[in-house]
């Protein structure tokens, strides 16, 4: 029998163009090639889908973030055969779309949707939960409607900023200093400011409205950063909730940003966190419940403050995290005996069993 043929797709029209290519370079390495067919494909920073040939760059050298090399073969993915966009060349059937990206148009439902429209199974959550998980504004209210525990903030939308900036200035003031300041549907921290007064509030919204008219503000929260990832299990289990990290930042930043993620030394994990055991389970099951609540498949890392008075916030749930092997949801689940290499098998296994369309 042939080997199941898994398409890795990355890169993309966002900011995140970059955070992807890293992910993707850490599967195509982790990949079994002797149990899958695998065949790279970059989405360029204008949309267009290319096969990547072995002069892709993947990681950050000299500073310089990696881009899709535009060089090759333009595709297109009509139904489950991926086609060349030259005339009358066919490249062969898809069993499984791996999609390592992030932000809109990737991580939002979008690619999702591409993928349910062409028939095509693919890793990680479906249209709603990966829609719902992206928009942050909107996820806060889910989550707040599910019981979890959140903080206060404010919604900037276009138009409330174009036509009625005063009103929400005193809102914002109103959580108090500081405030954080973020686009809703983007990640990797790219576009978030720390405001200490209107002034700098003023500036920090704009630079969020680079990435997305939709902006949100939030009354900064004292804690620890503690996170869990969650997995869905091959035999109908419930899912897997990891140990809980904590994320220590290491090289002088103000906050967990953009640098601290994916530079070399900037932040550190410790696993376990250092909780007290009853609050690392209830932080697992908390983790669960909006990973369910979502509606959620494959992996997703889920964050949290644990306050000085001893109490758990939700932050945030990501549906598609950052995925090098030294991303926290990876090292989350090594931790708990799921190595890199196993957590992509585990993934492509899980998409392969699940049949296209509503589920």
């Amino acid at each position: 029998m042939s080997k199941p043929r898994v398409a890795v797709v990355f890169g993309g029209r966002n900011s995140e163009h970059a955070v992807s290519l890293m992910g993707a370079g850490s599967v195509l390495q982790a990949i079994d090639s002797s149990k899958y067919d695998v065949i790279p494909i970059g989405i360029t920073q204008d949309g267009r889908w290319v096969l990547v040939g072995g002069d892709q760059r993947y990681a950050i050298e000299g500073g310089q973030l990696p881009v899709v090399d535009e060089s090759g073969t333009l595709v297109a993915l009509p139904s489950s055969r991926l086609v060349s966009i030259e005339p009358g060349q066919g490249l062969g059937e898809v069993d499984v779309v791996f999609p390592v990206m992030h932000g809109p148009f990737a991580e939002d439902g979008t690619i999702q949707g591409l993928l349910e429209m062409a028939g095509v199974r693919y890793v990680g959550s479906g249209v709603l939960a990966s829609a719902a998980g992206m928009d942050k504004a909107f996820m806060k209210t889910v989550m707040a409607a599910a019981g979890l525990p959140i903080g206060r903030y404010v919604v900037v939308r276009e138009r409330d900023w174009r036509l009625d900036k005063e009103r929400v200035l005193k809102e914002a003031e109103e959580l108090g200093w500081p405030v954080f300041v973020k686009p809703a549907r983007a990640g990797s921290s790219r576009g978030i400011s720390k405001a200490h007064d209107r002034a700098s509030l003023e500036a920090a919204v704009e630079l969020a409205r680079e990435h997305d008219p939709k902006v949100l503000i939030e009354a900064a929260i004292s804690g620890r950063e503690v996170e869990c990832a969650v997995l869905e299990q091959l035999d109908d289990q419930p899912p897997l909730a990891s140990q809980p990290g904590e994320v220590i930042v290491e090289g002088g930043q103000d906050f967990f940003d953009f640098e601290a993620k994916y530079y070399p030394e900037q932040m550190s994990l410790t696993v376990p966190a250092d909780l007290p055991k009853e609050v690392a389970e209830e932080l697992r099951a908390m983790a669960v419940k909006a990973y369910e609540t979502l509606g959620c498949e494959g992996v997703s890392r889920v964050d949290f403050f644990y306050t000085p008075e001893g109490k758990l916030v939700f932050n945030e749930i990501n549906t598609l995290p950052g995925f090098t092997s030294l991303s926290v949801a990876p090292q989350l689940l090594a931790h708990s005996g799921i190595d890199y290499p196993q957590l992509v098998d585990h993934l492509i296994q899980l998409a392969l069993r699940r049949e296209p369309g509503l589920r």
